[in-house]
């Protein structure tokens, strides 16, 4: 099965309102990370160029703390998350035409999940594993910046909440990677590897503040999921295994770190 939209059709909004549209779209959400994180990696060269230092000296930190008082952060990070899914309810408001329903037509819903899941394990397999040699070899070679993980034992709701950014994570990217880009960028005529590439590119910018490692894996993981929503047709297996990669990330690797600090801690 494959995402229906193959030629601009007469009933589509003007080319103009279109790429006014996804520049929105993009301010909003994965572009405006885009520019943060690529800001980010050129103050991370920076500082290691006059430290005299390797990018692999510097650190970034996963889903940090928003205020000292357990109550408060815990309303930030709950806050943060239902404002990002708020976005993710824009772009399928904005995909939603007389007599189509969105969610289907991305293949965002539950008709299939059993095959769905078993792609979604099956991607983190084939992505999962070798992003973390990936990362161990860039942390290895000084090219990737050390990422330091939320400790698990901040509060109680601290594990619950990493459930959920990971959750939101994997709906945000995907729903506006494949979901809307793939959709918005055929009507405007691109080709499939077109998009497929330029959205690769988008993801791996907006993890550059990871370090160069972290930018090809995620270059080379874009390629791997445009192929498949376009082979598939569906984003819900995406949203899967991005899902259970974060979860690896933000919970999994917390306890890494404590079992084995010699290989995943500072190096």
């Amino acid at each position: 099965m494959e995402p229906p939209i193959d030629v601009r059709n007469p009933t589509d909004p003007p080319r103009v309102r279109l790429w006014w549209e996804i520049g929105i779209v993009l301010a909003l959400s994965v572009g405006q990370s885009a520019i943060y994180s690529v800001l980010s990696f050129v103050r991370t060269v920076q500082r290691a160029l006059a430290e005299n230092a390797s990018i692999g000296d510097q650190s970034t930190q996963l889903n940090p703390s928003r205020d000292a008082d357990a109550l408060w952060d815990l309303t930030y990070q709950l806050l943060g998350i239902f404002f990002s899914l708020c976005v993710v309810a824009l772009v399928v408001y904005l995909l939603w035409e007389p007599g189509s329903n969105a969610l289907r037509r991305i293949g965002l819903d539950f008709r299939r999940f059993g095959g769905d899941l078993g792609r979604g394990i099956l991607l983190v397999i084939v992505i999962g594993v070798p992003g973390l040699a990936l990362y161990l070899a860039g942390r290895a070679l000084g090219i990737t910046v050390e990422v330091v993980p939320a400790p698990l034992d901040a509060a109680w709701f601290t594990v619950p909440v990493l459930l959920l950014a990971a959750v939101r994570a994997g709906l945000l990217e995907e729903v506006i990677l494949l979901g809307y880009l793939f959709d918005r960028l055929r009507r405007l005529g691109w080709s499939w590897w077109s998009i497929i590439v330029a959205t690769a590119l988008l993801r791996a910018a907006y993890h550059a503040y990871q370090g160069v490692g972290a930018i090809i894996g995620n270059f080379v993981m874009g390629l791997v999921f445009g192929w498949c929503y376009r082979r598939w047709g569906r984003v819900m297996p995406l949203v899967i295994a991005h899902t259970l990669i974060d979860v690896v990330a933000f919970v999994g690797y917390p306890l890494a770190v404590g079992l084995w600090p010699a290989l995943f801690g500072p190096s």
